[in-house]
C-alpha cells in the first residue's frame, strides 16, 4: 500500500472552523457486530451474539459512507466494532479516510494488533488508537476479555505504535473489576498515555450492543456517584480524557438535579451501524435515516440529557464553546446583538474551552520509551505470580442476591472474589 499518512491536523485550523461552524463533526462507525472477546459486560461477546446476527459493513460501503460524513462536515471517524480488527478491510478503511481529508482513530481490544498491522494501519493514516483494559490486573482484565496472554499483546502494541508516535489510550468502563487508584500503575506499564472511562450500561435502545445485564455493571447511585470521586481524584495522578465538567454533570443527572451541558449528539456527533443505520447516538431507539439519504436536514438540536454514555457526553461539554461561538457570530451577523452576547458570554465557555485543552492535551500525549527490559513485562508479571497483580472484586454495598450473582460470574470467568483480610494475608 503506498505511504498516505499525513501530519497532524493544525489545530488552529480546527479553531478557526469551530467559530464558523461549531467544529468538526465525529462518527462512531461501528463496521461489524462480530467480535473475538467474550466481555462478562458486553453483549458483541462471541458467546453471546449468535453467528447469524453478526454483521458487518462492505469496503464499497464504508468508503460511501465515509464520503457522505465527510460531506455534511464530519471530520473524525472512529472505527469501532464489536472489534474492528476482525474486518479484514478495516486498513483499506482508514486509508480511504485518510484521503478524503478525514482523522481517523480505532477502537479495539487490542488482541490483533500485531506489528506488521501496526505498522499498515499507520501507512494508511491511522492517528490514535484506543484499547480496551477492564481491571488494574493483568490476570484479571485478560480472563474478563476470554483471551489468554492478551495483557502482554496490548503492551508490545503499544511500544510498536510509540515507535510510530501513534497516541494510546486506554479505555476502561466503569465496573466491578476496576480498583482505581491501582489503575495508573498498570496503564503505565502498559504503555497509555492517557485513560479514559465509558459509564456502566445495562440495556440500550439502538442498535449498539456494548451493554450487559451484568452483574459487573449493576451500581446503585451512590456507588456510580463514588465510582465518578474515583475518576475526578485520578486527574491528579494519570491524564483522564473525561473531562470533570463532564464527570460533574454525570453526577448531577443520578442526583436528579439540572444538568450544565445539554447533549450535541445527533448535531455533532453520530453513530453509524454495519446496517448503514445512521443514529443519533447508542441510546436513541430509532435511527435518523440510512447513511445514503443523510444530507444534513436529519441533525437534531435539543440540549437532550437523556443518558450518561461518555462518548457523547464529553465531547458534548468540550465541544459547547465552538458551538456557542459560532451561534453568538451568526447572530451579530443578523444584528441580534443580545442574542450574540448570551452565547459569547455563556458562562459554561471557559469550563468547556478549559475541558478541550485538557483533553486534547491527554489524547495528544505520547509517553516516552520504557527501558527495553520492561517490554514483556505484562507477560512475566501474569506468568510469575497471576495473583499479585489480580486485585479483588468490588462486591461491597451489593444485595446478597447480586453479590452471589458477581461472584458465580467471577467463578466462571475465572476471576478472584472478594476475601476477608486473613484471607488474603494467608495466600
Amino acid at each position: 500500500m503506498e505511504d498516505i499518512a499525513s501530519e497532524r491536523p493544525a489545530i488552529w485550523k480546527m479553531a478557526l472552523r469551530a467559530v464558523r461552524d461549531g467544529g468538526p463533526g465525529i462518527c462512531h462507525f461501528a463496521i461489524t457486530s462480530a467480535c473475538n472477546a467474550r466481555c462478562g459486560f458486553c453483549s458483541f461477546a462471541r458467546d453471546r451474539l449468535p453467528a447469524e446476527k453478526r454483521h458487518s459493513v462492505t469496503l464499497a460501503e464504508a468508503k460511501s459512507a465515509c464520503n457522505i460524513l465527510k460531506r455534511n462536515g464530519v471530520k473524525f471517524v472512529h472505527f469501532t466494532g464489536g472489534e474492528p480488527l476482525v474486518h479484514r478491510d478495516v486498513t483499506e478503511m482508514v486509508a480511504h479516510a485518510t484521503q478524503i481529508g478525514m482523522i481517523s482513530t480505532l477502537v479495539t481490544n487490542g488482541s490483533l494488533l500485531t506489528p506488521k498491522r501496526i505498522d499498515e494501519l499507520v501507512q494508511a493514516g491511522l492517528r490514535k488508537v484506543s484499547i480496551s483494559i477492564d481491571a488494574a490486573s493483568y490476570a484479571m482484565h485478560d480472563a474478563n476479555r476470554g483471551l489468554p496472554g492478551l495483557s502482554g499483546r496490548i503492551r508490545r502494541a503499544d511500544v510498536a505504535l510509540r515507535r510510530h508516535h501513534i497516541p494510546t489510550s486506554a479505555s476502561v468502563t466503569m465496573s466491578r473489576l476496576v480498583d482505581y487508584p491501582a489503575l495508573p500503575k498498570l496503564l503505565q506499564e502498559l504503555g497509555f498515555g492517557a485513560v479514559t472511562f465509558s459509564y456502566p450500561l445495562q440495556t440500550l435502545p439502538s442498535s449498539y450492543l456494548a451493554y450487559a445485564d451484568s452483574p459487573l455493571v449493576d451500581f446503585s447511585a451512590e456507588e456510580q456517584h463514588a465510582a465518578f470521586e474515583a475518576i475526578k481524584a485520578l486527574h491528579k495522578k494519570f491524564p483522564v480524557q473525561n473531562p470533570i465538567a463532564s464527570l460533574e454533570d454525570m453526577q448531577r443527572h443520578l442526583r436528579g438535579e439540572p444538568e450544565r451541558f445539554g447533549c450535541l449528539a445527533g448535531w455533532k456527533s453520530f453513530y453509524l451501524d454495519w446496517n448503514l443505520q445512521l443514529w443519533r447516538c447508542h441510546n436513541w431507539d430509532r435511527p435518523l435515516c440510512d447513511i445514503r439519504d443523510f444530507d444534513g436536514t436529519q441533525r437534531i438540536r435539543d440540549g437532550c440529557t437523556a443518558c450518561m454514555i461518555d462518548c457523547y457526553r464529553d465531547d458534548s461539554v468540550m465541544q459547547h464553546i465552538g458551538v456557542a461561538v459560532s451561534d453568538g457570530l451568526r447572530a451579530a451577523g443578523r444584528g441580534k446583538v443580545g442574542q450574540a452576547w448570551s452565547h459569547l458570554a455563556d458562562r459554561r465557555n471557559l469550563a468547556s474551552a478549559r475541558a478541550a485543552l485538557q483533553t486534547l492535551t491527554a489524547w495528544l500525549r505520547i509517553p516516552p520509551h520504557l527501558p527495553s527490559t520492561e517490554a514483556n513485562g505484562a507477560d512475566a508479571e501474569t506468568r510469575q505470580d497471576p495473583a499479585r497483580v489480580s486485585p479483588v472484586l468490588k462486591t461491597s454495598g451489593m444485595s446478597p442476591p447480586a453479590r452471589r450473582q458477581t461472584q458465580a460470574a467471577a467463578n466462571v470467568e475465572g476471576l478472584p472474589g472478594r476475601q476477608s483480610a486473613n484471607e488474603q494475608v494467608g495466600k
